[in-house]
């Protein structure tokens, strides 16, 4: 058993100190977005929005007790992609996101790792399905803009781009010049794994809790920490 952990170490090691560019997932990894303002609230008042036009009926009751906004937002867009309606209700969560940023809680070490990465010569982006107007008023606001700029993507009116399509990372890669394998992302969710799996970049993943841990390990994640601090001190070492 020793010899095993010994041996992950040694691979989480390799995998951090060999990644010239870090593709960050925004909400998870840099923070909790809606630690504050919940996730559940804001999907409630798009679920209502929806209704005082009409329109319940364009999500099924399974979308609605998800109490995710990413997966009414996506479910309205399968059904009427590129209308108008679409537009403004990616608007909506896109404004229920800025809000959110000023209650965001900074994932624990995040912000030291990202300046600490950054400083011995890795270049950063985040790719996420956020917008990335919020993930730009979130790095203002902690100072970590100059760790990115510009090199931010997040979700787009295209929202079948969104992850788990590699889209976003795809992007990053190609501004940057950078080859998958010399990359890695770091993300929190299953959608992320997919994304960095269709995109050829190695996978870190994080997971606040066992549950998300085994989530991500089962569907085939080599490499998953439940803190970033083991990461800062491969880093310091």
């Amino acid at each position: 058993m020793a010899a095993k952990r010994k041996n992950a170490t040694k691979e989480l090691t390799e995998l951090v100190r060999s990644a010239r560019v870090v593709l960050w997932d925004f909400d998870g990894p840099i923070c909790g977005l809606f630690a504050v303002h919940s996730a559940e609230v804001v999907a409630d008042d798009l679920v209502e929005w929806l209704a005082s036009r009409g329109l319940s009926g364009l999500v099924t009751e399974t979308e609605r007790d998800s109490l995710d906004p990413q997966v009414l937002l996506r479910a309205v867009d399968d059904r009427h992609s590129g209308s108008d309606l679409v537009v403004e209700l990616e608007e909506r969560l896109t404004k229920e996101e800025l809000r959110a940023t000023s209650t965001a809680r900074p994932t624990a070490f995040a912000d030291v790792l990202i300046q600490t990465w950054r400083a011995l010569g890795a270049r950063m982006a985040v790719t996420t399905n956020n917008s990335p107007r919020a993930v730009r008023a979130y790095l203002e606001d902690r100072g970590l803009t100059p760790c990115f700029a510009p090199h931010i993507y997040g979700r787009t009116q295209d929202l079948h781009r969104l992850k788990p399509d590699p889209h976003c990372l795809n992007r990053a890669l190609s501004a940057m010049g950078a080859a998958p394998a010399a990359a890695l992302m770091i993300g929190d969710s299953l959608s992320d794994l997919e994304a960095a799996a269709r995109a050829g970049v190695p996978f870190l993943g994080y997971a606040r809790n066992e549950p998300k841990a085994k989530l991500l390990t089962e569907a085939g994640a080599g490499h998953v920490v439940g803190s970033l601090e083991p990461l800062l001190e491969i880093l310091r070492g």
